[in-house]
């Protein structure tokens, strides 16, 4: 039975793995899914530097040759140069949008596959990037999400964010734009981990993957790993 190993960056991501994703990989034939925070305090989140990640799903992959990695990392949030550079991050920057998540993981990909050696099977690394956030996905129903939230009069506002663009994983990521900045703006107050994993059931992951090609991929891939 196969073991999948989520690294993510934040308290948000771990909530969704461990509760809305792994229900169904569950039952897709996933015997064991946990999430892991990058870094060895919760306090690091966003600008982890790659190295580290690194490091960590590395040991991962050594300590236990049977299971699969992966990430759900932010593309927003990746350190794009110096030592904490993650790799393809800064040449995905000069991509056309739709190229960017790819072109990062297939760089992470490659990265491990090197750090692991020849013989490693890189079908048990299956990185993930977000375009740009994790709180994009919550833009896959508008009008659950402000359920969830207890704030159902904001449907509209967030349809409003959501109808400038062509998937919720395209709404972009200025400082000031993001997904998650412009929830803020909206929900003064916002609790990511306890809103965001309230609006993630509520809107549930079929929704998501109808809404969000690039994360249906992903989800996709790894309910291949079982078959």
């Amino acid at each position: 039975m196969m073991r999948l190993g989520v690294h993510v960056e934040g308290q948000t991501e771990e909530q969704f793995v461990n509760v809305l994703l792994a229900s169904h990989l569950y039952g897709v034939g996933f015997s064991r899914i946990w999430a892991r925070l990058y870094g060895k305090a919760r306090k690091r989140g966003r600008g982890t530097a790659w190295p580290a990640v690194r490091g960590e799903i590395v040991r991962h992959l050594k300590e236990d040759k049977t299971i699969i990695a992966t990430t759900m990392a932010d593309y927003y949030g990746m350190p794009q140069s110096g030592s904490k550079a993650w790799p393809g991050r800064a040449a995905a920057a000069k991509l056309p949008y739709p190229q960017r998540a790819k072109a990062v993981e297939d760089a992470l990909a490659a990265d491990i596959q090197n750090a692991m050696g020849s013989r490693f099977d890189g079908r048990r690394f299956i990185p993930f990037v977000m375009m740009h956030e994790f709180e994009a996905l919550l833009f896959s129903d508008c009008k659950r999400f402000a359920i969830a939230i207890d704030r159902p009069e904001l449907a509209s506002s967030f349809q409003e964010v959501r109808a400038a663009f062509p998937t919720p994983e395209a709404i972009d990521d200025s400082p000031v734009t993001a997904p998650s900045k412009r929830i803020a703006a909206l929900v003064p107050g916002y609790e990511k981990p306890r809103l965001g994993a309230l609006a993630a059931q509520e809107i549930g992951l079929e929704t998501m993957r109808r809404e969000c090609p690039h994360f249906d991929c992903w989800v996709s891939r790894l309910e291949r790993r079982t078959a």
